[in-house]
């Protein structure tokens, strides 16, 4: 199961830039970035990015980072357990 991560271009100013890259550079991760996600509340206040459709915010690009795989790790826990129970 390879997430999908992505990011607004407008939230860049959190830092957000050097995230997108690293997760890019790992082959396991879908990573994209638009102009806009249509989440201006949460883009201007804190970092964020979605995780599966699902929106991941935290008050730096260092704790969004740690926010991200913590909601990597759960998706990925929650496919096991479905996939057991077939």
């Amino acid at each position: 199961m390879r997430p999908i991560i992505e990011f607004c271009a407008s939230n860049m100013h959190h830092g957000t830039d050097k995230l997108m890259q690293a997760l890019e550079a790992n082959p396991d991760y879908d990573v994209l970035e638009y102009g806009c996600l249509g989440n201006c509340g949460e883009c201007y206040l804190a970092a964020f990015a979605l995780v599966n459709g699902e929106i991941v915010a935290a008050e730096s690009a260092e704790a969004l980072e740690q926010a991200v795989y913590a909601k990597i790790k759960e998706i990925e826990d929650m496919f096991d357990l479905l996939s057991d129970a077939d």
